[in-house]
């Protein structure tokens, strides 16, 4: 096992790494106080704890069901979290084809249904559910070797009931956008399931606020990732069927791997521009980000050249490259500014901010489109 930035890797199942995140272990501290303050000893506290640890395997199990049924169409995933209020998976990008997604979308509660309907096999459920209140409470008291498998049966009806609820953009809501999808277009169907997903996601936050925190939580994390993935579909409905050559500057500076930073220095102030394409008769030798020219300055090396400086392993993009999936390349890079060439030579650049512009002004239909002139100065 290792330590990924706050997280520790527990290990990789088919290329995905899975991996426990610190807060994690707030969860585990936060049951321990709970035996402790109802006075239970060690047995009872170490019934719980590994309660939660075989429940969160089962959390991993269906993350997994999600990534391993994406993977089918060629999606990725590149890990599994476990935070204290449930997994994630970091799929590369959700289907956009509706049944798909909902093939998708179901696979994680499917998995728990699974589950549960192995230990139903094992545990005594008429024996617990007959019984009366008060000898249930007593019977549900504390997790011990009597209950362990009902109390993990349990976990796992809900688990399945609480992700199919529709909101969006947990499972029930990518189930509900995937079947408005197949009556209506994918911006047009996430809208609604966005709405119907923040409604739910204010009665977590203000049933949460008197019963449960965690639920307050999962609330905002609801309320706040529907938002956030709405805009992002409305955003790729706009560029769809764009190009890069669409959006691109084509008025750029192009620097000389022979310039001095200090002449670098003076075209940032002078202008608008903070990263810079290197090349020499068109040709890209690399890319001077303005992060790379800053940290230069501060380890002295102010006179350097540019040459010296720059990122020679950088990618590329075609004019023809379609703008949506430039605009999710450049979103997940740590440094979103790309050359832009056709046929090795350069014909312009383009960045988030760019983009966010084109959204602005040009993607409108009743906007005129006017041809773009490379006019590339510095060259």
């Amino acid at each position: 096992m290792k330590k990924v930035k706050g997280s520790l890797v527990l290990g990789r199942v088919k290329g995905i790494r899975i991996q426990v995140h610190w807060t994690f272990l707030l969860l585990i501290g936060w049951v321990v106080f709970l035996e402790i303050s109802r006075g239970n000893d060690w047995v009872a506290m170490l019934w719980s704890v590994g309660f939660i640890v075989i429940l969160f395997a089962c959390v991993v199990l269906h993350e997994l069901g999600h990534a391993l049924t994406a993977a089918n169409y060629g999606i990725g995933t590149k890990q599994i979290t476990l935070l204290p209020i449930g997994g994630l998976a970091s799929l590369e990008s959700m289907p956009e084809n509706p049944r798909e997604e909902l093939l998708v979308a179901i696979a994680g509660p499917a998995v728990n249904a699974v589950i549960a309907l192995f230990l139903y096999l094992f545990v005594p459920v008429g024996q617990f559910l007959n019984q009366d209140p008060a000898q249930l409470e007593q019977a549900m008291s504390a997790i011990g070797a009597g209950n362990f498998l009902f109390y993990l049966f349990s976990a796992n009806v809900m688990l399945v009931v609480f992700n199919v609820i529709p909101a969006f953009p947990m499972d029930g809501g990518r189930i509900l956008r995937a079947l408005l999808s197949m009556r209506m277009s994918r911006a047009q169907a996430t809208q609604i399931a966005t709405r119907l997903g923040q409604l739910v996601a204010l009665f977590f936050f203000l049933f949460g606020l008197i019963f449960n925190p965690i639920l307050a939580l999962i609330g905002v994390f609801v309320f706040f990732g529907a938002q956030g993935e709405n805009i992002l579909v409305q955003q790729m409905a706009l560029l769809k069927n764009r190009t890069v050559s669409e959006a691109m500057m084509t008025e750029i500076t192009v620097l000389n791997p022979e310039n001095s930073l200090s002449d670098v220095v003076d075209l940032v102030l002078s202008g608008a521009e903070q990263d810079f394409v290197v090349a020499d008769d068109r040709r890209v030798h690399g890319v001077l980000y303005q992060s790379d020219l800053i940290n230069a300055y501060r380890s002295g090396r102010g006179e350097a050249l540019v040459n010296d400086v720059m990122t020679s392993q950088f990618e590329t993009l075609h004019p023809e490259d379609p703008l949506s999936e430039a605009y999710l390349k450049i979103r997940t890079r740590k440094k979103g500014f790309f050359p832009v060439v056709d046929n090795n030579r350069l014909v312009g650049a383009i960045d988030q901010n760019n983009i966010n512009e084109f959204m602005v002004f040009r993607s409108y239909p009743r906007l005129a489109q006017e041809e773009k002139t490379p006019q590339i100065r510095g060259d």
